[in-house]
């Protein structure tokens, strides 16, 4: 719209910013109609976006589903569950093996005895009292050692001015968890890691040793106040089968097996481990690809079975204003969901994943189908709306449909395993290929990975945007054309009125 003044028909009389809003308002229409559709376009790449994302975790699960190794998942069952713990990696040999727990890991961890002021007096040791306060009076040294008596690093220097917080620092310097207790007058001294690799000890000056409350009682000995109690680092020792194993920790990772030992056994005690197929994990992973597919097939459905929305346009802001925000999302939605009726894409992918579960294949000599696994859809009339290829597992206990049938998938998983994965890498081979084909790169339509034009509806999208503009120009432009032409006919009404007047008084004059 141009910034000129403009007049109104003061001249002619006529209501030329009616006029002109009028005509202009007609192609003004044609401008929000554009504006519509590229609002239209906008929202069916969300929907699309949301569907791409189901698609492609379905094309994830069929990837996975496709190896025999997914398939392949063990679990194991101990006789006394109290002692041992035991998982298997997907893959593990069926068998049944003996276990022995002979000891458990322990962790080097020394609790100080009390230490006292070396005047006598009642005060109490705190992390900033000096060593020197516990009668340590001159330059010394204790040494670090591991279970065989090796020192660890270089001596601990002591001095007298040292607070007995620097001394905490050196022995977290040397790796170890140190800290003391100023209530009961105590250091607490432990290892970081357990296994008899991690045990400690010191040694050197004996005298430092004592007023720090670091000499441990030996065994047999009294135990005094100022005497330090420690438990010793060992290792976990396991005999499998026979085979002696020992760790540092209590946690052996053992041919496909992690055997966590909890408790020792008793002397004549053995404890039972039975690997097997675990058939709850395999029937789950068919379940949950299912499920996914499911997800993906019921929302295609529903989008293409929408009901019609004509006579729908998005709404403008002055539509929006009078009515209200409930109104306004009601009324989008009405338009939102019919945006992929009927729609060809959607059409495509609805045949090939269909397609791709309904095929038969060859398991040994035999041609098998999903039903034959006691898998399928529900009849047209019981199946709910927009969830005709829906499958669903006779006898899923989650499946309200179907709970009470026999299932004969999980039949067919215990006793005849080799032939529920074979057919199921197939199936899931198939579609994973199928759907491969389907989100492949298309030069200027669609990017690779997904399932929908995407680079198409960015180009209009793009498109509606140079026209939009290119057509608001045009009726402002025109806009500003009637303007000046109804100016311009003021200003020669004006003129005409002028001479009029000045003949009218001209002979008036003669009169």
């Amino acid at each position: 719209m141009g910034s000129q003044m403009r007049l109104s028909g003061l001249i002619s009389g006529m209501d030329t910013d009616s006029i002109i809003s009028q005509l202009v308002s007609v192609r003004r229409t044609k401008v929000t109609k554009q504006i519509g559709n590229q609002t239209k376009l906008s929202w069916k790449q969300d929907i699309w976006k949301d569907l791409n994302k189901d698609l492609k975790a379905l094309q994830a699960s069929a990837q996975k589903m496709r190896f025999s190794s997914s398939y392949t998942k063990k679990t194991v069952k101990a006789s006394d569950p109290n002692k041992v713990s035991v998982l298997a990696a997907d893959g593990t040999t069926d068998s049944v093996q003996s276990l022995k727990v002979d000891s458990l890991a322990k962790t080097a961890y020394l609790t100080g005895g009390v230490v006292s002021r070396a005047d006598g007096s009642d005060g109490k040791i705190t992390a900033l009292s000096k060593l020197s306060d516990l009668g340590i009076t001159g330059d010394t040294s204790i040494t670090l050692t591991d279970n065989k008596g090796n020192a660890i690093g270089e001596p601990i220097q002591l001095k007298a001015e040292d607070s007995v917080s620097s001394f905490l620092t050196k022995l977290k310097d040397k790796g170890l968890n140190a800290s003391f207790d100023e209530t009961n007058q105590r250091f607490f001294i432990s290892a970081k890691q357990s296994g008899a690799d991690y045990d400690f000890n010191f040694s050197g000056d004996s005298s430092a040793i004592s007023k720090l409350g670091l000499t441990v009682a030996q065994e047999g000995e009294e135990i005094t106040d100022s005497k330090a109690t420690k438990i010793k680092g060992e290792d976990a020792v396991i005999y499998l089968n026979g085979a002696k194993f020992k760790n540092s920790n209590n946690t052996f990772n053992i041919n496909g097996l992690t055997i966590t030992a909890l408790g020792k056994t008793d002397a004549n005690e053995e404890i039972t481990l039975t690997t097997e197929n675990d058939t709850s994990g395999i029937y789950d992973s068919i379940k949950s690809f299912l499920k996914s597919y499911n997800n993906i097939i019921n929302k295609l459905d529903k989008v293409y079975n929408a009901a019609v929305a004509k006579g729908y346009n998005p709404l403008t802001d002055e539509e929006k204003e009078a009515i209200s925000e409930k109104e306004v999302e009601e009324y989008e939605n009405k338009i939102k969901d019919s945006l992929l009726r009927g729609d060809s894409t959607v059409s495509s992918i609805i045949n090939s994943l269909t397609s791709a579960t309904s095929k038969g294949f060859e398991i040994g000599g035999k041609t098998m189908y999903l039903s034959n696994f006691g898998i399928g859809s529900l009849s047209y009339f019981t199946s709910a709306d927009n969830e005709k290829h829906a499958l669903h597992i006779d006898g899923d206990a989650d499946d309200e449909n179907t709970a009470g049938k026999a299932d004969k998938l999980l039949s067919m998983i215990k006793n005849d395993p080799d032939t529920v994965v074979s057919f199921f890498t197939k199936l899931s081979n198939q579609l994973y290929n199928d759907m491969n084909k389907l989100s492949s790169s298309v030069n200027g339509m669609r990017s690779f990975g997904n399932f929908y034009e995407d680079k198409k509806m960015k180009s209009d999208y793009d498109s509606y945007t140079t026209k939009i503009a290119d057509m608001e120009e045009k009726v402002n432009d025109y806009e500003d054309r009637l303007y000046k032409q109804y100016s311009a006919m003021e200003k020669a009404m004006a003129k005409l009125q002028s001479k009029t007047s000045a003949l009218s008084g001209l002979f008036g004059t003669g009169n």
